[in-house]
């Protein structure tokens, strides 16, 4: 059962109990009282051998005595009977199963070979299971209660997903206690199948889902969680609660690099390029969901704060700035209206502080001049205990006025027993109400933070001026012979010459196996020099005086390399080392950078950037990302560091050629993406100076790859398998190539040389000019689900795209749907047919059952195309479109 497959888990016709009971303690009978008590319409059928009836209703001794189709199956015995439960579901056609049964992969090896037995029987018949161990599932839409919770939560646009039952259960109870409504309600325990991915794939479909809330442990499937959540959070929030921040993934990491990229800053990459926000505390997660459920219309960071307590309102100052955001300033205009309505000593600024004596009406005239002065865009009302404020009343009156706001508005109705009646109507009214100024700005920032993912994923990234060359015969070459001899490391000067084959710069460096070489090699290099130990198994080379520098006279060359050998020989008379290497010195860099890559269980490579030196471990000033990388990417990645308000340029230093730096990065990504067997790169110090970047020191660790590329990687990178070159019918030659995100400006003047006719054949609509959202849909591909290809016209310099055929997968990789565009005088060539063509042998490839299109009736150049390339077509029921459909099964 794919996910298009999910109503028969969350909107069933027929629901089973398979270990049914009257006892009152158990989960059986829980699961029973809570489906009825939720009001569920349809059939329910108890399932237990060992009774005949629970109160008026049958219980069957199996499933096939039910003799009836059997939707969802919730299934409460001990876990060493569910596998022959599970083979006689798949027998009947059973649609999904949760399985609240515990006792499995938590358990040890035992239980890890029952989920094995379990999934064998479920997948050969394409029975989807949610859990085991879990607490079951709720709808809202469907009255499903199948779990052994007690209550159903208020009817809302969230959906909630967790690897915990009891934070299930938790913020089930808080949401109750505070009108916050959930659609969905997922404990999805072990996730031997169902996982996370799935359910945003699910959910991110629904239309009565706004925003999607998950609890998580781990991630099982990181690629189908990252593909999943890249597609969805364009539409819809995705907020995650991630649990286990503290363990040490680094931990025995031997580089800088490794020891600063743990698990944890891993996972934070990972949400940040798939547009989720991430919360830190289960109180966050609440704030943030109360937020999210009701405001995702911000368009910017401008708060406006409106009080009648001044003390409150610097602290909500105060907590803004901690964030690098300050009040937005009142303008002329609105100081103007303000003054007409408060009293002379009002704050006259932004927070906007009334005092404590005003009435509820000016407060409210406040509210509403404040809105309308398009200043802001969003507001934060803050309230508490006065004499002369009812803050019932006036929560009352904000609740009129607030409903038709233009921009979010936020509030804190601080205090106890005197204020909680306020909150509460506010709450009811959907207006997020908090009891403290930091938690209601802290949860403003995540509205912030979802907004600039959004405009993030919106952005179009900027081209290179020249394409970039690799050599990945040379960089093989140094790679594979240390495998091949069983070792780890490679050489320094293997390392600099992998990284030079992939045009990433370092200085000159040669080796030298005596004080007479290594003078040699300095006369050759020019001085002054530096040098350092050369070995494959000392990591921190200054750890072990191993590292000598500002040499500038044969003399001081062989006084360094006498002295370094004998700090070696000191430390470890056995040691194998017996060379240097001498390099050219850099004396004064304007800075020193730390730039790496490690591989990392279940997300493969990311690539780290920050500050660098002996001291970058404890000065912390780095950020991480995953490959593949462009220009954008880069560029964001290093706007993350501290240090990047240096590079732009500070006092007397000058501004670092960032277009390089951003080339390295993207170089080093494409290295990562090349070869799976880089387990660890580091280069560190990486030395800017007179506009130059350098790597001046690099190790690099390599590890037989588990898996070839590109399925190393979590996001897949460009598939250049699919270029080729090909001529038309006409004799035009054309390059074909998959689209990339910086095609987005060749695209839209494809897209202005069509006529409104072809424009309104392929999109289904007409527009005078591409909607951003959908040119950002159109350029960046996820190219795990989807493909398109485009027609490049060859030579005369200038790219230019003739005509695009795309394949859009489901995300369960079934089915695909097909389009076509050409450009007009481009029409006749057979640009379409090819284009299309080579997509359905990537469907082929891709194991998809069919590709479809949906075709006007009055595009006959398509439809007569679809029948040449074997398409069976059939018309809609009113006549105005065709479905075009070729089967590979």
């Amino acid at each position: 059962m794919s996910i298009y497959h999910f109503d028969r888990l969350f909107q069933p016709e027929s629901i089973a109990i398979v270990g049914a009971s009257e006892k009152k303690s158990s989960v059986g009978a829980a699961l029973l009282n809570n489906l009825v008590r939720s009001g569920y319409p349809h059939p329910i059928f108890l399932i237990n051998p060992a009774c005949r009836s629970i109160g008026d209703m049958p219980v069957y001794p199996s499933l096939s005595a039910v003799g009836r189709r059997i939707d969802l199956m919730v299934v409460a015995i001990p876990i060493q009977g569910v596998p022959k439960l599970i083979q006689e579901a798949v027998s009947l056609g059973v649609g999904a199963a949760v399985i609240i049964s515990a006792g499995g992969k938590e358990t040890g090896s035992a239980g890890e070979k029952l989920e094995e037995d379990i999934w064998r029987c479920a997948s050969k018949g394409g029975l989807r299971i949610v859990g085991p161990n879990c607490l079951g599932v709720i709808c809202q839409a469907s009255s499903v209660n199948a779990t052994f919770t007690s209550r159903m939560p208020l009817p809302g646009n969230i959906a909630f997903v967790s690897q915990s039952g009891a934070i299930c259960s938790i913020v089930l109870d808080h949401s109750l206690q505070n009108q916050i409504g959930f659609s969905h309600f997922v404990s999805v325990g072990s996730m031997l199948d169902v996982d996370f991915g799935d359910l945003i794939d699910y959910l991110g479909g629904d239309p009565s889902v706004r925003s999607i809330i998950l609890y998580m442990e781990n991630l099982t499937r990181p690629k189908k969680f990252m593909s999943a959540a890249r597609a969805v959070s364009r539409i819809k929030p995705i907020v995650v609660l991630k649990a286990g921040r503290s363990r040490a993934g680094a931990r025995a990491a031997a580089s800088h690099t490794g020891a600063m990229t743990g698990e944890d800053a891993v996972y934070d990459a990972a949400f940040q390029r798939a547009g989720v926000v991430r919360v830190r505390t289960i109180e966050e997660l609440f704030d943030c969901a109360e937020l999210l459920a009701t405001n995702t219309g911000l368009t910017g960071s401008r708060l406006g704060i409106v009080t009648n307590a001044g003390g409150p309102g610097v602290i909500a100052a105060d907590a803004l700035a901690e964030y690098g955001i300050e009040p937005e300033p009142l303008n002329s205009a609105t100081l103007q209206r303000l003054n007409q309505v408060l009293p002379p000593f009002w704050s006259k600024a932004n927070p906007v502080d009334m005092r404590g004596d005003v009435a509820v009406e000016i407060f409210c005239e406040t509210v509403k001049i404040c809105l309308d002065s398009g200043q802001f865009d969003a507001l934060l009302l803050m309230t508490g205990p006065q004499a002369l404020t009812d803050p019932d009343v006036l929560a009352a009156l904000v609740v009129g006025i607030v409903q038709k706001a233009p921009i979010p508005v936020i509030t804190a109705w601080m205090g106890g027993w005197d204020v909680e009646k306020g909150r509460n109507i506010l709450n009811q009214a959907g207006i997020p109400a908090y009891e403290t100024p930091e938690r209601a700005i802290r949860a403003f920032m995540y509205l912030v933070s979802y907004d600039a993912n959004q405009k993030s994923l919106q952005e179009v990234p900027p081209k290179f001026p020249a394409n970039f060359h690799y050599d990945p015969v040379q960089a093989r070459s140094l790679i594979e012979p240390v495998l091949n001899a069983g070792q780890s490391w490679l050489t320094e000067m293997a390392s600099k010459q992998l990284l030079s084959a992939y045009g990433i710069p370092v200085n000159p460096t040669r080796t030298a196996t005596s004080a007479v070489e290594a003078v040699q090699a300095a006369n050759a290099i020019g001085y002054p020099v530096a040098m350092k130990i050369h070995s494959r198994d000392i990591v921190h080379k200054s750890d072990v005086h191993g590292v000598q520098l500002n040499l500038e006279t044969p003399a001081e060359v062989e006084n360094a390399c006498d002295h370094i050998m004998a700090n070696i020989r000191a430390l470890n008379p056995l040691s194998p080392v017996q060379e240097v290497t001498v390099q050219s010195m850099i004396a004064r860099p304007d800075y020193e950078l730390i730039i790496g890559s490690r591989h990392t269980p279940g997300f493969g490579p990311v690539i780290l950037f920050g500050m660098g030196g002996v001291m970058t471990e404890i000065l912390k000033d780095h950020a991480i990302a995953l490959p593949p990388l462009n220009r954008l990417l880069a560029r964001r990645l290093i706007e993350s560091t501290r240090i990047y308000r240096l590079l732009r340029g500070y006092r007397s230093r000058p501004a670092a050629n960032l277009p390089l730096l951003e080339e390295i990065l993207v170089r080093l990504s494409q290295l990562m993406v090349d070869f799976p067997e880089i387990a660890e790169l580091d280069m560190n110090p990486v030395l800017l100076y007179d506009n130059h970047v350098v790597a001046v020191d690099a190790r690099v660790r390599v590890k037989a790859a588990a898996l070839p590329s590109p399925h190393h990687l979590v996001i897949s990178p460009y598939p250049n398998q699919y270029e080729s070159s090909i001529v038309t019918r006409k004799g035009a030659a054309i390059f074909v190539r998959p689209v990339r995100p910086e095609d987005a400006p060749l695209m839209v003047d494809l897209y202005q040389t069509l006529s409104g006719q072809a424009i309104y054949h392929r999109f289904f609509r007409t527009f005078n000019a591409v909607p951003i959202q959908l040119l950002v849909r159109l350029s960046q591909i996820d190219y795990d689900r989807q493909m398109a290809l485009a027609a490049f016209s060859a030579g005369g310099g200038v790219e230019k795209i003739l005509g695009i055929a795309r394949l859009f997968g489901d995300p369960d990789g079934v089915n695909a749907e097909f389009s076509v565009v050409v450009e007009d005088a481009w029409q006749g060539h057979g640009i379409g047919e090819t284009l299309l063509g080579k997509c359905l042998d990537i469907a082929r490839e891709r194991g998809y059952r069919s590709v479809w299109g949906a075709v006007l009736s009055e595009n006959a150049s398509m439809l007569a195309l679809g029948k040449k390339l074997g398409f069976t077509v059939v018309m809609s029921p009113d006549g105005a479109e065709y479905e075009l459909r070729v089967s590979f099964v």
